[in-house]
């Protein structure tokens, strides 16, 4: 049974390293400054961004494990396990932890608008891999931070910390779209997968006893976080996951309304729930209805 620590409140954390907070919500570590650290297996009910410079470290989150390479950031959620159990052994560490308590950021906007950060729940095979500039302008965000820490607490202090907070997290998505980028190749080998996978669901039949295919089957059948996936699929192709997987399925509707079967059994052959369902979606998609549709290739 592995032993995890409960990260409640950011001085969990920070405790267990023997770095000293000044602040009840929001925590800046330097590695450097607390190492050598062991390790641990952590239960988050805070907001983290770790990054290391040089070690390399085999790291678990949720049921998987990962190569954790120099120059890496991973990001976590209230919710979600991840780090390595103690096993005894004292690492040196450079790099740097920003952890922050949800309660910092209630009844601001960044409350609500940290959901829109879709990479606090990617997976860690799916980290945010750092060019040296991006590097250098995270830490130097780190030390802004702590340096805010350090003054004697005001009323704007909090506001501060919290649009440094946001700071950060729109760095993150900003270098996280460089990644998109910079992997085309990669991406475009996942749509391709995305494609064979959506093909293969029906030639193996698989919509009878699942209905249509969803992001979440795809995503891990590409061994995918469904957000990773989905920000893949909107940076190669412009369009979401879901609205793929409707003009896919749109797309097998036509061909078989082309041969004059019915509403009624194209929709039970290609895995809606009821045939309503089926004319929703075709209307949303073309415009027109099944009835309207079939009724134009009769008159060609």
């Amino acid at each position: 049974m592995s032993k995890i620590m409960k990260i409640k409140d950011v001085s969990d954390y920070s405790r267990y390293l023997g770095h000293t907070d000044r602040h009840p919500l929001v925590s800046v570590i330097n590695y450097a400054e607390v190492s050598p650290i062991r390790h641990s297996l952590n239960n988050y009910s805070v907001y983290g961004i770790f990054f290391h410079d040089q070690q390399d470290i085999d790291l678990t989150y949720g049921c998987g494990k990962y190569d954790y390479k120099s120059g890496t950031v991973i990001c976590v959620a209230p919710g979600q396990i991840g780090g390595k159990e103690d096993n005894g052994e004292r690492v040196m560490l450079t790099g740097w932890a920003l952890l922050f308590h949800p309660d910092l950021l209630r009844g601001t906007p960044l409350c609500k608008n940290i959901k829109q950060y879709t990479f606090f729940d990617y997976r860690v095979h799916e980290a945010l891999h750092m060019t040296d500039e991006e590097h250098d302008i995270f830490v130097s965000l780190m030390q802004q931070i702590r340096n805010e820490l350090q003054k004697p607490h005001d009323e704007l202090q909090n506001a501060i910390l919290i649009a440094y907070i946001e700071l950060v997290l729109n760095f993150c998505q900003r270098f996280y779209n460089r990644q998109f980028t910079t992997r085309k190749l990669e991406n475009s080998d996942i749509l391709m997968k995305f494609d064979n996978l959506l093909n293969d669901y029906y030639e193996k039949n698989t919509q009878l006893t699942l209905g249509l295919p969803t992001v979440q089957y795809c995503a891990d059948k590409l061994c995918m976080s469904p957000n990773y996936f989905g920000d893949v699929i909107k940076k190669t192709t412009g369009d979401t996951a879901s609205n793929y997987i409707r003009q896919h399925v749109i797309q097998r509707v036509k061909n078989e309304l082309a041969t004059g079967a019915s509403i009624v059994l194209v929709a039970d052959d290609l895995g809606f729930k009821y045939p309503q369902h089926l004319s929703r979606m075709f209307k949303q998609q073309t415009g027109s209805t099944p009835s309207e549709y079939s009724e134009r290739l009769r008159q060609k």
